[in-house]
C-alpha cells in the first residue's frame, strides 16, 4: 500500500490552523488514500502464527517476565482479536454520531469532510474480517462480552460535547500507538502492520475532523450544559474502564485454558492483573495524555480538569 506515511500526513492537516483549511485537507489527503480491504490489506490472506499480532508496546508483556517466547505471543494472539473486536465496537458509535453532525447546506467543505468519516463503516468491516481470520487459527473458547449496539446505544444517549469528547480521546490514542509501538515492532505480523497502518491513516485524518467538531460545540454549550458534560464524560470513561475489566478478566482466563502448561494461583493472578493493565493502559491512560489532555486542558477550567483527573485516579486505582 503505497502512501505518505501518516505521521506526515497528519502533520500537514494539524499545520492548517483555520478551520476551513483543515476540512478542506481532511478531503484532499482523503481521496488519494481510499483502499480495498481485499487487495490491499487482507491480501496475504492469512496470520503468519510465528508472529506476534499484538506488539509488545501494547500487549504489556514486559508484566509477565515468566512467560516464554511462544506463550508471550499467543497472550499477543488473544489481545489482538479484543482489540480488533473493541475498534469495531468503537467505529459502530462514532459513524453513528456522524450522522448527527450538521454545519447547514452554506459549509460545502465541512459537510464533505464529514461524510468521509462514513469510512468508519468500511474499518467496522476490517476489522470483523480481522477478528474472525484469528479465531480460524485459534482454538475455540474466546468471547468478547460487549454487545456493540448496547455500548452504541449507551454512548449516543450522552450529550453531543461528551460523545465527540471520547471520540477525540479514541481517534488521538490511536495515533499514539503507531508512533509508540506498531510502528517499531520487527517481530509483528506483515499483515497485523498492514491493518494497523490502515487504521492509522484513517484516524489521523478522523482526530483532525473530531477535534474540529468537539471545539465547535464546545463554543456553542452553554457554561451548564459543559458541566454536566464533563459528568458524562467521566461516567463514558468509567464504562470504558468496565468493559475492560470484564474483557481482560475473559481473555486471560481463555490464555488459562488453551496455553500448553498450567500456572500456579500467583502467577494466574498476574496475568489477569497484567492483562487489565495493558488494556487501560493502551485505551485510556495512553489517550488522555498528548494531545488530548492539551486540548481538554484548553477547553475547560482548571478545577473541571481537576475534577476530571481527580476521577481517573479514582477510576484506575
Amino acid at each position: 500500500m503505497t502512501a505518505v506515511h501518516p505521521r506526515r500526513e497528519l502533520a500537514g492537516i494539524i499545520g492548517h490552523t483555520g478551520a476551513r483549511d483543515r476540512y478542506a485537507h481532511c478531503i484532499g489527503v482523503s481521496k488519494p488514500m481510499r483502499c480495498d480491504i481485499d487487495r490491499d490489506i487482507i491480501h496475504a490472506g492469512q496470520f503468519d502464527v510465528s508472529k506476534t499480532f499484538l506488539p509488545d508496546g501494547l500487549s504489556g508483556i514486559e508484566r509477565l517476565p515468566f512467560l516464554n517466547a511462544g506463550e508471550r505471543r499467543l497472550v499477543s494472539q488473544i489481545q489482538s482479536r479484543t482489540f480488533a473486536n473493541i475498534f469495531g465496537l468503537v467505529e459502530r458509535f462514532i459513524a453513528a454520531k456522524v450522522l448527527e453532525l450538521s454545519h447547514g447546506p452554506g459549509n460545502r467543505i465541512a459537510l464533505e469532510a464529514l461524510m468521509r468519516l462514513g469510512s468508519a463503516l468500511e474499518q467496522q468491516e476490517m476489522f470483523r474480517r480481522i477478528e474472525r481470520m484469528a479465531a480460524a487459527g485459534m482454538a475455540e473458547g474466546y468471547a468478547f462480552s460487549p454487545e456493540p449496539d448496547a455500548v452504541a446505544s449507551v454512548v449516543l444517549g450522552k450529550s453531543m460535547w461528551a460523545v465527540l469528547a471520547l471520540i477525540c480521546h479514541i481517534e488521538l490514542f490511536v495515533l499514539a500507538h503507531h508512533r509508540e509501538s506498531i510502528d517499531l515492532d520487527p517481530n509483528l505480523s506483515a499483515l497485523c502492520k498492514d491493518v494497523f497502518l490502515d487504521h492509522w491513516h484513517e484516524e489521523s485524518k478522523h482526530a483532525v475532523l473530531a477535534e474540529l467538531e468537539w471545539m465547535r460545540e464546545n463554543a456553542r454549550v452553554t457554561v451548564e450544559q459543559r458541566e454536566r458534560a464533563i459528568d458524562e464524560l467521566i461516567d463514558l470513561l468509567a464504562a470504558v474502564h468496565g468493559i475492560l475489566q470484564r474483557q481482560s478478566q475473559l481473555d486471560a482466563d481463555y490464555f488459562l485454558r488453551i496455553c500448553w502448561r498450567t500456572f500456579g494461583p500467583d502467577q494466574a493472578e498476574r496475568i489477569r492483573a497484567g492483562m487489565l493493565d495493558a488494556y487501560r493502559s493502551w485505551s485510556i491512560v495512553s489517550g488522555v495524555a498528548g494531545r488530548f489532555g492539551d486540548v481538554l486542558g484548553r477547553s475547560i477550567t482548571p478545577a473541571q480538569h481537576e475534577r476530571i483527573g481527580k476521577a481517573l485516579a479514582l477510576i484506575l486505582s
